[in-house]
């Protein structure tokens, strides 16, 4: 027998990871459960319990509790009662905690690699080489963060009190991307775990205990779905939630207009790109790991592999001889490649889809792996034979299942890419580092990974865009997602300025052309009537008429979506560009301010001296986002890697802003200069009382340069055309300042597709002020934050410096 066929004959034999430490810590708590609340351990007299499983043999490790409302409703006041003093001990008070909560689970990394494993049924070699190392780092960033608070966020407050529910496939990394940021904020937290994999956030209750942490800063209530929801709807100021997008949604329509800040980090069908230029064997190691990381039980795993035509059927011949190779196996053999399924409910579902899937034409692949005898397992999966209709190829399965389909240009693949309702995460494969830093940005989503997949860090943002969700966890921008400005919680009660319920219209005879003088809309470019042809009369601060504005209905509103919809470019044009083009609107609104002026006294009654310094501050906010249009920069991220992490600020796409009656002008120019500045096309719905500025000021748009469809104004009453606003699937963000009532259906409405909003609950904002209206602030409101991952080349001579 020859060398060769000696390796090719070579079998791996077991090689387990030792569970005694697991299994003795499961012991000495009589493998029974109860809750953590207010520093202590309880178990309410007659509550539930259910048994959590290991998938990998079906053994039941230990008995878990279910809180009920009256648990919950305790946890959250233990975080409540115990908040003011976390926040009021400073962020270095906090990073000393948080500090000894890093060390404390490198010191039991080994038990909480294994306890992982047994619950989550992943491979021990990624419970301890990736996900307990990243739990570490995330305590020791967010450290970090606490300890800068003042120096960073000086303007910033802590939320309160968060209610958190995490997922099944990441138990103890989803705890820390949560909690981290949470409590380095200063806020206090009510977490509840995963039905099926509660074990390892109960370990980690134990490890506070340990650090010394104050009583009540941390809470842990197990259950099922409902007690999740009990969470959700608490007395709590934050809701973050990482699950699937139908639950997502379900939880944005149940807190709508609750004012409660949300984190949703959801679902993903994320393309994985192979250009025929790309390393062939590299790029199949890394759709192993894409897709085939912890069973593919991973929302940003790539699950659509998109090969260009030139390579695919070698590619895919070499993909098939590489799955027949992955080892199934028992979650604690450190030989394995797959491991277990997390439940029997999850592979039903996989087979479902697959038979679903076949049904409609596709070709399934099972790779010839060696499987268990018992335990949930499922084999590494190809399908192949289908087209972007195929359920396999749009919905997410959460398995170890491929879909592959080819494409012949690059503008092809970013289209194919860009085809699906998520946008959470995508791969590129090009030796042209060019090619791969075109296309990265062209992708909808909110990580790119280029020559690689599944880097992840504490200081480089992740999340989604469309029905992947909203916020982003870790980095600068996830400690602002459990902040909040300190001038909000002092903002008065909205109202709407009062009309009168009638205006008297000129009569004949009184000197007035017998020509129409209705404001026309501004859509397109284009002064445009009303779809449905009425108008409404609009009255000075007396009462008197003057002027009418057509009513603009939900075809309006359509229309104007179209518009900006086709004046995209505008956020690929450079922010020089952006910026002239804002400066000449400033000249221009400048040149005007008399006649601007006069009709602000006119239509609102203020003085001469308050409407020129309402038309001044336009003029200044209108300088202040051109002059921010070339400087909202993005960062470098330098994670623990040979690489960098690119986080690059983009545009939401179309906003949908609905204004306010007060400052009507100033409004106007505000919200929409810094839309535009950074990059956003809009559809503007001006104050429904003084409706006649705006339409007064797509004059001075039309004169500056301003391209067609960048900024579009409907006018008519605000509520009635907000709603079908935020229904509509082509806007992407929207911005709504009126009541509280309002702010609710708006909520509501945008769920559908995930929108990303701001609203003020019924509260007002003083738009003359400075720091409510900061232009890094309303920067950071207008963009969406993508981090393009690129590793470093070949490494010099073994790592050696140059």
């Amino acid at each position: 027998m020859t060398v060769k066929e000696k390796f090719e004959s070579m079998d791996y034999s077991p090689a387990l990871e030792s569970r005694a430490n697991a299994d003795k810590w499961l012991d000495a708590n009589g493998r029974s459960f109860g809750l953590f609340i207010d520093g202590e351990w309880v178990k309410p007299k007659g509550a539930k319990q259910f048994a959590t499983y290991a998938p990998s043999t079906g053994e039941k490790l230990a008995d878990i509790t279910a809180a009920g409302q009256d648990d919950v409703d305790a946890a959250v006041a233990a975080a409540r009662k115990a908040q003011g003093r976390w926040a009021l001990i400073g962020g270095h008070g906090r990073a000393k905690y948080m500090y000894a909560l890093a060390r404390l689970v490198q010191k039991h990394s080994r038990v909480l690699a294994v306890l992982e494993s047994l619950d989550n049924g992943k491979p021990i070699r990624e419970s301890r080489d990736i996900d307990i190392p990243l739990v570490a780092r995330h305590f020791y960033h967010h450290a970090g963060w606490a300890e800068l608070m003042d120096e960073e966020f000086p303007d910033h407050e802590a939320l309160g009190v968060a209610g958190q529910v995490i997922p099944w496939n990441f138990p103890l990394l989803m705890l820390a991307w949560k909690v981290a940021p949470a409590l380095a904020a200063g806020n206090t937290v009510v977490l509840k775990p995963a039905e099926f994999t509660s074990l390892t956030a109960l370990k980690f209750a134990e490890l506070c205990v340990e650090a010394g942490l104050p009583k009540g800063v941390v809470n842990i209530v197990t259950g099922e779905g409902d007690t999740g929801a009990m969470v959700v709807n608490s007395d709590v100021d934050k809701v973050a939630f990482t699950g699937s997008t139908e639950v997502g949604k379900i939880i944005r329509r149940a807190i709508a207009g609750s004012g409660k800040k949300l984190t949703l980090e959801l679902g993903g069908k994320s393309p994985y790109i192979v250009f025929e230029d790309a390393d062939i064997d590299g790029a199949i190691e890394g759709l192993v790991d894409a897709i085939w990381f912890n069973q593919g039980q991973v929302c940003c795993a790539g699950s659509r592999l998109l090969v260009q035509e030139g390579i695919a059927d070698r590619f895919l011949e070499k993909l098939k001889a590489r799955m027949s190779t992955l080892r199934v196996g028992t979650s604690l053999d450190k030989c394995i490649d797959i491991g277990a399924v997390v439940d029997k409910t999850q592979k039903d579902t996989i087979e479902r889809l697959l038979a679903d899937g076949e049904s409609q034409g596709a070709v399934v692949w099972k790779a010839p792996c060696e499987m268990p005898e018992e335990g949930v397992f499922f084999p590494p999966t190809l399908v192949t034979g289908v087209g972007t209709d195929n359920t396999l190829y749009r919905e997410e399965i959460f398995g170890p299942v491929l879909t592959a389909i080819t494409f012949r240009t690059q503008s092809e693949a970013v289209a194919l890419a860009n085809n699906t309702r998520y946008g959470l995460a995508a791969t590129v494969w090009s030796e042209s580092l060019s090619r791969a830093l075109e296309v990265a940005p062209a992708l909808v989503a909110g990580v790119v990974w280029i020559n690689g997949t599944n880097m992840f860090d504490a200081a480089a943002g992740f999340g989604g865009r469309r029905e992947s969700g909203f916020g982003r966890e870790g980095g600068r921008e996830g400690m602002l997602a459990y902040m909040r400005p300190r001038y909000e919680t002092a903002l008065k009660d909205w109202a709407p300025v009062p009309a009168p319920e009638s205006v008297a219209m000129p009569k004949a005879g009184s000197g007035l052309d017998h020509i129409d003088r209705t404001a026309k809309m501004y859509i397109g470019g284009k002064q445009a009537r009303p779809d449905g042809g009425d108008s409404v009369a609009i009255a000075d601060k007396k009462g008197a008429f003057a002027g009418l504005v057509g009513d603009g209905n939900y075809k309006d509103i359509r229309n104007a979506v179209e518009a900006a919809t086709k004046a995209a470019g505008w956020g690929k044009s450079t922010p020089h560009l952006r910026a002239q083009i804002l400066y000449y609107v400033a000249e221009n609104l400048s040149a005007r301010a008399d006649e601007f002026t006069d009709r602000l006294k006119t239509l609102t009654g203020a003085t001469q001296k308050a409407a020129e310094a309402e038309v001044e501050l336009s003029v200044k906010r209108l300088f202040s986002a051109a002059a921010m249009a070339d400087k909202h920069d993005g960062s470098v991220h330098t994670p623990p890697i040979r690489g960098v992490a690119l986080a690059m600020n983009e545009p939401v796409g179309v906003l949908g802003i609905v204004c306010p009656d007060e400052h009507p002008l100033l409004a106007f120019v505000t919200l929409m200069a810094y839309a535009v500045a950074a990059g956003n096309t809009a559809v503007m719905i001006p104050s429904e009382r003084y409706p006649l500025l705006a339409t007064d000021f797509y004059q001075v748009l039309e004169t500056s340069d301003m391209p067609a469809g960048v900024v579009n104004i409907v006018t008519g009453r605000r509520d009635a055309m907000a709603v079908p606003m935020a229904k509509h699937y082509g806007v992407d963000g929207i911005w709504y300042f009126g009541s509280r009532e309002g702010s609710a259906e708006i909520e509501k409405a945008a769920a559908d597709n995930m929108k990303r909003t701001w609203l003020n609950y019924g509260k007002a904002y003083d738009f003359t002020s400075r720091e409510q209206m900061s232009a890094r602030g309303l920067m950071e409101r207008a963009s969406e934050v993508k981090n393009i991952w690129v590793p470093y080349g070949d490494a010099n001579e073994g790592g050696k410096s140059y």
